[in-house]
């Protein structure tokens, strides 16, 4: 597959009055999170509708729809300042359009995944300058041949900043380490896996305990990748290590807001495993049941949140991992779950997604 860019530019805001908006605060969150781009590939057949006549009438709409849609979350347009607020909104989104020779049949089929990577308008899961990287890129391909809406609830877009305000003491140490855990050094390797409802149902059955009757299928899964990756990671090294896995909660349902509030509404739990010398295998029960029980946890600890000092919160779990990981050689895994994310289908005036695709990386089953 060869991508070739046909044109880029800066999407700037269509009215004025977004120029002059205040600078729109960060959450507490927000600054805990290194600044990355998250991939999130939609592919369209081409639409039907009379209305669309040719390649260039399609393009116009979907640059027309992306234009009314960043004037209501006008933030995307900004740069971060200081990492406690995004301003500068005249500095604009980049978007650019491409064409493919491959058939759309053929990539959604792809089974050399670091070729997607020509569909993205930036490198992703790595971390970037925080002051100058734009909030979000657009890239919109034409292949071979072969969502308007309103902000339902305007107070939700402050909710993250409102809930959980920025502060001007966040201690640069964690937010090296936190940098360093999510964005390691080292060629990252992508792929993708398809389990089928049998396999999920069977190890569910492998996953359940005594202390674990019930384990989901977001549980039993996630335990599974786990143990396998701290396998691949025992044959390269030629021992056993410490692991952590690092699993991030939605707080949205936790915290009774709708799912469209905006921000880094994300908890954690963490999970840690100490390999036994005497121990032959990694039992699957005895991970799945470390897996619930993080994230049990991990809803106590919401509680605190809503209730206590939540920077005292957040540094005092990080400080934990910090301290775990320089006693010991350990391996860092993260976790995201994207179950029940296509409820809710964009469709940028072109009718519905076909395909919803996410790329994975190397400590990672990530992410939104």
């Amino acid at each position: 597959m060869k991508v070739r860019i046909i044109s880029k530019e800066m999407v700037k805001p269509s009215w004025l009055e977004v120029l002059h908006r205040k600078p729109f605060s960060l959450s507490l969150f927000d600054q805990f999170t290194p600044a990355h781009y998250v991939p999130y590939i939609l592919f369209y057949n081409k639409p039907d509708d009379s209305r669309f006549g040719n390649t260039a009438q399609i393009l116009a709409t979907v640059r027309e729809s992306l234009m009314k849609a960043l004037d209501q979350f006008y933030t995307l347009y900004g740069r971060p300042i200081d990492n406690l607020c995004v301003g500068c909104y005249d500095k604009g989104v980049p978007y650019v359009e491409a064409r493919s020779n491959a058939r759309l049949a053929d990539v959604v089929a792809l089974t050399e995944i670091e070729l997607l990577n020509q569909l993205f308008p930036c490198q992703c899961f790595c971390s970037v300058p925080t002051s100058t990287s734009p909030q979000m890129a657009v890239q919109v391909t034409v292949f071979g041949r072969g969502s308007d809406g309103e902000i339902r609830d305007p107070d939700m877009f402050y909710a993250a900043s409102r809930l959980f305000p920025p502060s001007e003491s966040i201690p640069r140490d964690i937010l090296s380490f936190i940098e360093t855990v999510r964005f390691p050094e080292g060629w990252h390797t992508t792929k993708t896996f398809l389990v089928h409802d049998d396999a999920i149902a069977t190890l569910k059955l492998k996953a359940k305990s005594k202390r674990l009757e019930h384990p989901t299928r977001n549980v039993a899964l996630t335990a599974f990748l786990w143990k396998h990756a701290m396998l691949a990671t025992r044959a390269a090294s030629g021992r056993s290590r410490p692991s952590v896995l690092i699993q991030s909660v939605n707080l949205r349902p936790i915290l009774n807001l709708p799912e469209h509030a905006i921000g880094n509404l994300v908890w954690f739990a963490i999970s840690t495993y100490n390999p036994s010398a005497t121990a032959a295998d990694i039992e699957l029960d005895h991970l799945a049941y470390l897996v619930r029980e993080a994230l049990d946890v991990s809803k106590d600890q919401i509680t605190l949140l809503q209730s206590g000092d939540v920077l005292k919160v957040l540094t005092e779990e990080y400080k934990k991992v910090e301290d775990f990981a320089s006693q010991v050689d350990v391996d860092f895994f993260a976790s995201t779950s994207w179950l029940n994310t296509r409820r809710r289908r964009p469709k940028f005036r072109m009718g519905t997604a076909d395909v919803f695709r996410h790329r994975v990386e190397r400590d990672s089953l990530l992410f939104i």
